[in-house]
């Protein structure tokens, strides 16, 4: 149970954005973020966004890096949860 509780606090709620909609919400920069980097996570087999929509979110805020986890859904801390967290390490140690 306590597995679970903790789980839903790791998720966001769905929100369909226009592009309108998109042009209202925060940009991301280095003003306003300072030094930390930032990574796009893409899972490769997602079928909730599409690869269109998420080259459209990386070409909006570029990120510092994109990373592809191979084999992972839309929820990748749940479908590849060990293969996320090596990558994440290893980015945090360099």
């Amino acid at each position: 149970m306590q597995d679970l509780a903790l789980a839903t606090t790791l998720i966001r709620p769905l929100r369909i954005y226009s592009s309108e909609d998109m042009s209202r919400v925060l940009k991301l920069s280095i003003k306003k973020y300072g030094s930390v980097r930032r990574v796009f996570v893409m899972p490769d087999e997602d079928n909730v966004t599409p690869k269109d929509i998420q080259e459209w979110m990386i070409k909006g805020n570029p990120p510092d890096e994109v990373a592809e986890i191979r084999g992972s859904d839309h929820m990748v801390m749940m479908s590849k949860p060990l293969e996320l967290s090596l990558y994440l390490q290893r980015r945090a140690m360099n």
